[in-house]
């Protein structure tokens, strides 16, 4: 008997789940996407990196509807979910790769994009490894073209303003999982029970474990870095007091 899966509640419930940790998330996307419109356009090829359940993407669709998109990510559970609520929509693709596989670039249907877009998904990476990868991301875009990255970004001057936007950050989530809110932990112990999910889900953590082991440097280390991979102009277009946004401008 064939499992009929609901792909847009998982998709809905990952947002859901993302926003107990990022409640601006949604602002971070409008800017991101206002940005793509003034530098690249109303019809990107977009390159949605470590694209999970396809969040960008679905964004990308709504708000420029000839555009295309590659979804590249390494996480089995989220790339089924992504795959799912896009069946059907030429205009998406999606490409199992590793982000720290020197070749990882071969796994792409085009050689440059206009835009490459990544949210909270490259504190994975360690410093050294997001360095590499910023210096793979230069040839991908074209003349002209854009590469963001909105992520955590503290500044490490402003110690005792951390910590205080933190345990503030985190005493809401914990209210909002309070009131039935899913976390991280809890959406997770759903996915790995139900019956398309568990099997991608359990891959995925031999791949990742529980948490991320990476790091978060400062917007002047991801601006600098960015330079020296060979792009353009770079500076943050957006800023929370805990995450920011990074343009980079080929």
């Amino acid at each position: 008997m064939t499992v009929e899966t609901d792909w847009q509640a998982w998709q809905e419930s990952w947002d859901r789940q993302q926003e107990v940790y990022l409640p601006d998330r949604e602002e971070r996307f409008r800017v991101m996407l206002d940005m793509v419109g003034a530098l690249v356009g109303p019809a990107p090829r977009v390159l949605d990196l470590a694209c999970g359940t396809g969040s960008i993407t679905s964004r990308v669709f709504r708000r420029f509807p000839a555009a295309t998109s590659t979804g590249v990510d390494l996480d089995p559970a989220l790339l089924a979910i992504a795959r799912g609520t896009f069946a059907g929509d030429d205009r998406a693709t999606f490409v199992t790769a590793d982000l720290k596989d020197p070749d990882w670039t071969k796994a792409l249907p085009y050689d440059s994009y206009d835009a490459v877009l990544t949210a909270t998904a490259l504190h994975w990476l360690h410093s050294p490894e997001l360095a590499v990868l910023y210096g793979q991301l230069a040839p991908l875009v074209r003349e002209g073209g854009v590469f963001m990255n909105a992520d955590h970004m503290p500044d490490p001057a402003t110690p005792r303003i951390n910590a205080a936007e933190h345990a503030h950050r985190h005493a809401a989530g914990d209210r909002a999982q309070a009131a039935g809110a899913l976390g991280w932990a809890e959406w997770w112990a759903l996915a790995a029970k139900d019956p398309v999910l568990a099997e991608p889900t359990r891959r995925r953590y031999e791949i990742y474990g529980e948490h991320a082991d990476g790091d978060t440097p400062d917007e002047a280390w991801h601006a600098r870095t960015l330079r020296e991979a060979g792009f353009g102009e770079v500076r943050s277009v957006w800023r929370s007091p805990a995450d920011a946004l990074v343009l980079a401008l080929k």
